[in-house]
């Protein structure tokens, strides 16, 4: 995670509508009533009407990832300090209903990423607020939110759903059966996702939770899960982050401003997919516990041959420099390979070839009930043009002969299409819906 560069684009893209102006558009009925009557479209260009209309309106600090690009925000953004993660069960019966979700979603996604609340503070006592009101007076913090949809919502139970079916993209299929697989349900799929990340967990937490609020009656939370790595200010060098386990995780990853690389392994482009999921992707998520009381009381010499890396500096054994390439080749005096055959860091590498674009964070849920142990772990995030070629193969091998795996048990998967980013205008999920 070292090599995520900075999100440069931190300009605001217009003045921010003010809760007062927005009130006056949507009306007495708010902005619900102007996207059911005309569609998000154009609540959204008489939001940026309005916006432009208001060059008396503060600027907005340089904390700000713009909303609307080519791709969604939250994917090549420099990894913020939190994240949360929600996956949710359609309920909605229509795709219009499902439509208007993602309409509604949009406007209020573009006004939380500018650090706006997402409706008018209201002076009627006698019904609640729109906004959630625990990010009032806070920044937005690097706020992103990034959407996708799974496969169980084109198909379910052998039922095509909202006639979407022949949209559902090949790559879009729950993720075969890997060795030593412990999935709960309750920790795995979902119709729908939300990745919420900021520099502040109460600023993530508000985008997710005012999310799913609007999604009442259209949608219910299925799972979710918050994590953390160690924050921008503890770490004023940002070096590759650390696991729970002391290890640096994600020293060789793909370089986000290289276009070559991300075209080439991260977003699809065109006969990669269908065209609705140009500048997309798709995401993995796995939740993994790590039995950390075992690894604690494992040597120093154990741990880093199960890494393959020296703990300190991240470099392959044998090597000085984290982000030099692995000498696979070595061996030692008694003709054993000097980075070990079940190493973490050599079967993910295999030939070379398969690259994922990892954004993992760590999690720690109190204690587990049943073993008295710590629930820690990883939420492994992970963003690839091709599962079935990149992610899938990798981990069958990993599955099966990573030593790492006696430290560790997967809890959760899914996989979801990350939609293309959006123009202002549009709203998030057009080219599937529309």
């Amino acid at each position: 995670m070292a090599d995520y560069q900075s999100d440069k684009q931190t300009k605001r893209e217009g003045n921010a509508i003010s809760r007062r102006n927005l009130l006056k558009l949507a009306g007495v009925g708010g902005l619900g009533v102007i996207i059911g009557a005309t569609g998000a479209g154009s609540v959204l260009n008489l939001v940026e009407g309005e916006a432009k209309k208001m060059d008396a309106s503060p600027s907005l600090g340089n904390d700000i990832v713009p909303f609307y690009g080519k791709h969604q925000a939250g994917i090549a953004t420099e990894a913020q300090n939190h994240v949360y993660f929600a996956s949710l069960e359609v309920t909605a019966s229509s795709l219009d209903d499902l439509k208007s979700l993602f309409q509604e979603w949009t406007v209020a996604a573009s006004l939380m990423t500018q650090g706006q609340p997402v409706g008018e503070a209201l002076t009627n006592g006698y019904v609640p607020p729109k906004d959630t009101g625990e990010a009032e007076g806070l920044s937005a913090a690097n706020l992103t939110i990034t959407f996708g949809v799974g496969p169980s919502l084109f198909v379910k139970d052998g039922k095509d759903r909202f006639g979407l079916k022949s949209k559902q993209p090949k790559e879009l299929v729950d993720l075969p059966p890997f060795p030593l697989d412990a999935l709960k349900e309750e920790w795995t799929g979902g119709d729908i996702c939300i990745q919420a990340c900021a520099d502040d967990p109460q600023v993530a937490f508000h985008a997710a939770r005012n999310l799913l609020r609007i999604a009442r009656g259209k949608a219910i939370l299925h799972w979710a899960q918050a994590g953390f790595q160690r924050t921008k200010q503890a770490d004023a060098n940002k070096e590759t982050p650390r696991n729970l386990f002391g290890f640096k995780d994600g020293t060789a990853n793909i370089n986000v401003v290289d276009d070559k690389e991300m075209n080439k392994h991260v977003w699809v482009q065109g006969e990669d997919g269908p065209a609705w999921l140009t500048n997309g992707t798709y995401l993995i998520v796995r939740k993994i516990q790590m039995y950390i009381e075992v690894w604690d009381r494992t040597t120093l010499r154990e741990q880093e041959n199960t890494f393959g890396r020296h703990r300190a500096s991240g470099a392959p054994l044998g090597q000085e420099k984290e982000h030099e390439k692995m000498d696979l080749a070595r061996k030692n005096e008694q003709g054993d390979y000097v980075i070990p055959e079940d190493s973490h860091a050599r079967i993910a590498f295999g030939d070379g070839k398969q690259k994922i674009l990892r954004r993992p964070y760590s999690y720690a849920d109190g204690m587990d009930p049943k073993t008295g142990s710590l629930d820690a772990g990883l939420l492994f995030l992970s963003f690839q043009q091709s599962p079935s070629t990149s992610f899938i193969p990798m981990q069958e091998r990993l599955s099966r002969i990573d030593k790492l795996n006696e430290y560790t048990v997967h809890r959760g998967s899914a996989i979801f299409a990350i939609f293309p980013g959006i123009k202002k205008g549009e709203y998030i999920g057009q080219t599937l819906f529309g």
